[in-house]
């Protein structure tokens, strides 16, 4: 039974995966993020934090890009790949932390709202309601005021604001399983509603959680850019994509290489997300499966 239930759940990945790699734009996607990714995991390989990324080196400053720095050198005389690969770095750790954030309390929200109902659901989602209605990025900038800024309190603040969507898709998704036939014979067992939920309803609905997810470390992505470019993020010297535009606002008409790029590193990263979310939504579609 058990060699049977393995079978079946590689069946349905490789399905999953087959159904992925036709759509050539997710792959694409797919492609973009796992370069930038291994970018920027393997920094510390081939560059150096302190020499590259924060000392200043004021003979070298607004190097235009060259063989010696790929794309140049800022108004410190800052290597500015080194400075986009470690930014890479910080949005990517900030992006990846406000799901989880958001996707375990989100998870709890939406699985109690959708499992028990009646009063929990209305209490649960009135209570989501009222956050939806508030923009997460003016919702971020509040908690960030409130609680001060750092890193911790950032993707504190990002996870926080993120919560009520993903509580909405997770109570979406359970809704479409839980009186599905498996769940009533895990409850006709005396199987705990802890478990129930855990072991059988949310594994079974992970697939418009999953692009929920992708979107989400997109999203996250833009709020970090945002909130550092109006000074509310990553402050100097440590490099970030939002902090470096923001530096380089007052120097593109002489130096466009220094928003340039940053600006496509940001560009790409949502990009490659976004087209990934859009490929596991269409393999994991059950009306597309046959």
């Amino acid at each position: 039974m058990a060699e049977k239930r393995k079978y079946k759940k590689k069946s349905q990945i490789s399905v999953i995966w087959t159904r992925f790699k036709k759509n050539k734009l997710a792959v694409m996607g797919m492609f973009i993020f796992l370069i930038m990714l291994i970018a920027v995991l393997g920094a510390d390989l081939y560059l150096n934090y302190d020499t590259d990324a924060i000392s200043i080196h004021i003979k070298e400053r607004f190097a235009a890009p060259s063989a010696l720095h790929w794309f140049g050198t800022d108004h410190n005389g800052r290597d500015e790949f080194a400075r986009v690969i470690y930014g890479g770095r910080i949005s990517m750790f900030v992006g990846i932390a406000t799901v989880l954030v958001s996707l375990s309390c989100g998870a709890l929200i939406g699985s109690a709202a959708a499992y028990y109902g009646g009063k929990t659901d209305d209490i649960l989602m009135r209570i989501m309601d009222v956050l939806l209605a508030i923009p997460s990025m003016l919702l971020a900038i509040t908690l960030i005021s409130a609680f001060g800024s750092s890193l911790f309190n950032l993707i504190l603040s990002m996870g926080i604001s993120q919560i009520p969507r993903m509580s909405r898709i997770v109570r979406s998704a359970i809704l479409g399983v839980k009186e599905q036939e498996f769940v009533e014979a895990a409850r006709a067992f005396g199987t705990s509603d802890r478990r129930i939920i855990f072991r059988h309803i949310l594994p079974n609905a992970m697939g418009p959680i999953l692009v929920q997810v992708t979107q989400t470390v997109a999203r996250s992505v833009i709020t970090i850019a945002s909130l550092s470019f109006i000074g509310l993020g990553i402050s100097e010297p440590t490099p970030e994509w939002g902090s470096m535009l923001s530096e380089s606002k007052s120097l593109m008409r002489y130096h466009p290489h220094l928003a340039i790029f940053p600006g496509i590193s940001i560009v790409l990263s949502v990009l490659s997300l976004t087209l990934i979310g859009d490929g596991l939504r269409d393999a994991m579609d059950p009306r597309l499966r046959n």
